[in-house]
């Protein structure tokens, strides 16, 4: 027996939901090594306490995301995502190309970080389109949730960078 269209493209939308939460839980599982190096490679300690803070806050993102894994019936698996991995791995060269203890690599570390926050704010509100699109409503909450979380993290690196970062590296 033949599928409708309409149910091979809901299977389809939902095997590509499964694949892109496969993707952002290895790389939030990844990322929660790179922010525990990069909080100790921080100068001021303004950003290391964001980074310290935005690790609390990704290994509950790693715990939501297994949630939404259980709501929509799938077992929690990650899938390499290569897009994390280049993103730790310009963060780990900006560490190494800048002198310990210079804001200029406070700089670095909040334009590698704001990168990723990037990346985690397209997945997550891709996630979450998806998951309404899916009908799965509680997995929609809590991707949003996760998805504004990474905005605030965002925005808060933000004002280290414009409100002491970047003027004070100028002047070294």
């Amino acid at each position: 027996m033949a599928k409708s269209k309409e149910t091979t493209d809901q299977s389809e939308l939902k095997e590509l939901f499964v694949d892109e939460l496969k993707d952002i839980y290895w790389a939030e599982k990844h990322l929660t090594k790179a922010l525990t190096k990069m909080a100790k490679s921080a100068t001021s300690d303004q950003l290391r306490e964001a980074f310290d803070t935005h690790l609390a806050e990704t290994e509950k993102q790693i715990t939501r995301l297994e949630q939404v894994f259980e709501g929509v019936g799938e077992k929690a698996s990650a899938k390499k995502c290569e897009a994390m991995e280049g993103l730790i791995k310009e963060a780990e060269e900006l560490i190494d190309d800048t002198e310990d203890g210079s804001l200029t690599r406070d700089v670095a570390l909040i334009s590698a970080a704001q990168k990723v926050e990037h990346y985690e704010i397209a997945s997550y509100g891709t996630l979450k389109t998806l998951a309404g699109v899916l009908g799965y409503t509680e997995a929609a909450k809590l991707l949003e949730t996760t998805l504004a979380e990474e905005k605030k993290t965002d925005s808060l690196l933000t004002d280290i960078a414009e409100t002491s970062v970047n003027e004070g590296a100028k002047n070294e």
